[in-house]
């Protein structure tokens, strides 16, 4: 007898995402019907944003639609935008990563060593990058060849690059003093009214749509995050596959990196601070499953954006940071709760 597992390993690995992720009851009608149900999640992440929108417009109308704090919102939800990418497909694959934010701080740090006028630009872009990246390759051999549990080999690889970013810089803020750095982070710099970090943003967005969803390497993390066996059964590498997902998480890391020291013009040991909080909601809002197998990037983007607009209505509110907490640990309950019951929804 031909097993479903056997079947997808005799048709390729592309053949596994469909048994890795749990059957959905077939939509009646036609395929616009069924394509409308699947974007239903998508569509009301839009509807929150918009209310939010509203709400602010209603709340404070002088401040909230001005087009210098829009412009605030998206420099603000940019950095963490990209890690939030990253961390998509960690969560997707089955994992998760709560090492983002030292890893932003270790390269931001780093980065900030080579800032002289014989390196510049171009050696911080690469050192942050580099650094993310590597701090991401050895989470994956932890990981994907170490046999350690996801949430024990990030903690301690935000242990090991907070302490490293706090050696590198003796507590002290690093300046950059490159001028093209600084230009790129000034108030000037817009390209048809858009801040230069934003853009930097929707192309890593853009990117790792495309990856996620047209490329094999998508299918491969959905597959694994689904459900490994099957997928390993299918001829996917399972352990490579990992490796990858948090290579990916660590070169988001640096280039984030990168943006916070055009943001604020210097590198920290104390940058990144709770981003992998901020990261994990973000994804969750936007209706990544935590147990894998199932997320999108454009859910993850809406949810960066949900969340600093949230922040940004309450800072022009004067509301304590405290209510700003709690209203975030609300939002992430409620979608946890969603998420639950869609996942029954489709599994019976």
């Amino acid at each position: 007898m031909t097993t479903p597992a056997s079947k997808a390993e005799q048709d390729g690995p592309e053949a596994v995402t469909a048994l890795a992720e749990p059957k959905s009851p077939a939509a009646p009608g036609n395929g616009r019907i069924k394509m409308f149900r699947a974007d239903l999640p998508t569509l009301s992440l839009f509807g929150v944003l918009i209310a939010l929108i509203i709400v602010g417009g209603i709340t404070k109308p002088d401040n909230f639609l001005e087009v210098e704090n829009v412009q605030l919102i998206l420099t603000q939800a940019s950095v963490i935008g990209v890690v939030s990418v990253g961390m998509t497909f960690v969560i997707i694959s089955g994992g998760i990563d709560l090492s983002v934010g030292a890893i932003v701080a270790l390269a931001s740090c780093w980065a900030t060593t080579v800032a002289t006028q014989e390196f510049g630009f171009t050696g911080i872009l690469f050192t942050a990058v580099l650094v993310g990246a590597a701090c991401g390759l050895v989470n994956g051999v932890l990981v994907a060849f170490g046999g350690m549990v996801p949430f024990i080999a990030t903690l301690a690889m935000f242990a090991s690059a907070r302490g490293l970013a706090l050696q590198i810089t003796d507590g002290k803020t690093q300046t950059v003093e490159v001028e093209s750095i600084l230009d790129l982070g000034g108030r000037d710099a817009f390209v048809l009214g858009i801040p230069p970090l934003a853009l930097i943003f929707a192309g890593v967005a853009i990117v790792g749509w495309l990856v996620l969803n047209r490329t094999t390497f998508g299918r491969r993390t959905v597959a694994v995050g689904g459900n490994d066996e099957a997928a390993r059964l299918a001829g996917i590498d399972v352990r490579r596959q990992r490796l990858y997902v948090y290579l990916l998480s660590g070169l988001c890391c640096g280039i984030a990196a990168f943006m916070l020291i055009v943001l604020s013009g210097s590198g920290q040991n104390t940058n990144g601070n709770l981003y992998e909080l901020d990261a994990i909601a973000a994804c969750i809002i936007g209706g990544t499953l935590l147990s894998g197998g199932r997320g999108t990037i454009v859910g993850a983007v809406l949810g960066v954006l949900i969340f600093q607009t949230i922040t940004n209505i309450f800072i022009l509110n004067n509301l304590e940071s405290a209510t700003q907490q709690i209203a975030k640990g609300a939002i992430i309950v409620v979608a946890v709760l969603v998420q639950h019951r869609i996942a029954r929804n489709r599994t019976t």
